[in-house]
């Protein structure tokens, strides 16, 4: 703790550097106000004892211009008037508190502590209130490392404009809450807030899914039919997984996007619509644009700005306040109640490198609460995989069959795992798509695309 002592009587700095140090502070002395400000600048003292009476600028004047010029130090006045006045008049130009001379040394030893609790309480009170903030302003989503909460303050600053937003991410990170997050900041909240996984829609019934039907347009068209589009109108609509639309509906997208109208399925005419776009995707676009396989033109409307979600092993500092709020959560839908989790649990929990992100952990947390026998969550209460030390990242992607010099190409890497994972849920399900589909959290057009890309279907 660095104290900085301003008085233009050498004797009292002897007395009071001498007082400071058997009390294991570290000094740094100034003869008037001007060199205290200067080395208040140099050396970012943590405490400031000042006299009022010095030749030149007085005591109350370094106060003020110390606090005018962004010192944040509490400043203790040192006087010899005792006056009420002065001491009241120092506090309102930003001193913390006042002695009165003569002092002893317990006398400024127990002002010093007292004013070091009330700035320690005052930082703890102010980090709270962010917290509390945060937790409010951000919902659901739990941020606490410095790339999460980037994004949701990037988020939350974009989301009064109309701008179309990308949010990039792998699976189970959380995407959907941030577009939710994004539709309650913008002036759109009281619309509606449409979401829809273009990767679970049958092909077939895509367009008359997005666009809404008239009736007679075809088999089975009973009734006339808004499409998602219409749905959203004055407010967002959210195209997860944007990335697995077919080219034939990302060619009618873009012109919905360009033009503001959707004409139905068997209509004429056409309808202006009024929705803000916020895509996501789990896939490298980009990539997909390069390759042929995403319309670049689409990709520039709806990739205005783009937003980066991190995966959980990447969040270290979100992970013990996200494991207890998702546990919160459970609890309560669940009617379980527990006295949290042990600490041989928890240290698995911290250690695990969670490739299913957010989701994943829900799944166990989930899964712990219903097996949990005793008053908390245990090591028995969770998955083997955990139990044993967990598979993370780097062991599956040894799995996949990596051999020879060291490969870190992350695509390369990455197209390994996805070949091993399929592998794995076509021998679970027995060679049924469908389910491994499921399995994998893929549509089955992903699905199929990856098996044809990757020579599956020669073993399947």
């Amino acid at each position: 703790m660095k104290v900085l002592v301003v008085d233009d009587d050498a004797g009292l700095r002897k007395s009071l550097t001498l007082i400071l140090e058997d009390a294991e502070y570290k000094v740094v002395v100034a003869s008037d106000a001007e060199e205290g400000l200067k080395k208040a600048r140099e050396s970012a003292p943590n405490l400031i004892l000042v006299d009022v009476r010095m030749p030149g600028m007085d005591g109350l004047g370094f106060v003020e211009t110390y606090r005018g010029d962004g010192g944040a130090a509490p400043v203790v006045v040192m006087t010899a008037y005792g006056s009420i006045d002065v001491a009241v008049e120092a506090i309102k130009k930003g001193a913390s508190d006042f002695l009165a001379k003569p002092f002893g040394g317990e006398e400024v030893l127990l002002t010093l502590k007292k004013v070091e609790e009330r700035e320690r309480l005052r930082k703890e009170v102010g980090r709270l209130r962010t917290e509390v903030r945060a937790e409010r302003r951000f919902g659901e989503i739990v941020a606490r490392s410095p790339e999460m909460v980037q994004a949701l303050e990037m988020a939350t600053k974009v989301a009064r404009h109309p701008t179309s937003i990308l949010i990039q991410g792998t699976t189970g990170t959380g995407k959907e809450l941030l577009a939710g997050l994004i539709h309650r900041e913008s002036d759109r909240a009281s619309g509606p807030f449409v979401a829809v996984n273009c990767g679970a829609i049958p092909e077939g019934l895509l367009e008359s899914q997005f666009f809404g039907y008239v009736k007679g347009a075809f088999s089975g068209a009973d009734s006339d039919r808004e499409g998602l589009f219409e749905a959203a109108h004055g407010g967002t609509l959210f195209l997860d997984e944007i990335g697995e639309l077919p080219e034939s509906l990302q060619v009618k997208l873009l012109r919905v996007l360009q033009e503001g109208e959707v004409r139905r399925v068997g209509a004429t005419d056409t309808k202006r619509i009024d929705a803000r776009i916020i895509a996501a995707t789990n896939r490298a676009l980009e990539t997909d644009v390069e390759e042929g396989r995403f319309r670049s033109d689409l990709y520039y409307r709806v990739a205005v700005l783009t937003l980066e979600l991190p995966p959980l092993r990447e969040r270290t500092e979100d992970l013990p306040h996200l494991i207890q709020h998702l546990l919160e959560l459970q609890e309560e839908r669940l009617g379980i109640q527990v006295d949290g989790i042990d600490r041989p649990a928890m240290e698995a929990l911290l250690g695990y490198g969670w490739p299913g992100n957010v989701r994943e952990l829900e799944n166990v947390l989930e899964r712990a609460l219903v097996l949990a026998e005793g008053s908390k969550v245990r090591l028995t209460d969770l998955p083997d995989h955990l139990r044993d030390g967990g598979a993370g990242p780097e062991a599956l992607v040894a799995a996949a069959g990596a051999s020879g010099d060291e490969d870190l190409s992350v695509k390369r890497r990455s197209a390994q795992l996805e070949k091993h994972l399929i592998r794995k849920a076509l021998a679970k399900t027995g060679g049924h798509r469908g389910k491994a589909a499921e399995i994998l959290e893929l549509s089955d057009r992903a699905l199929r695309y990856k098996i044809q890309e990757y020579g599956l279907d020669e073993e399947s």
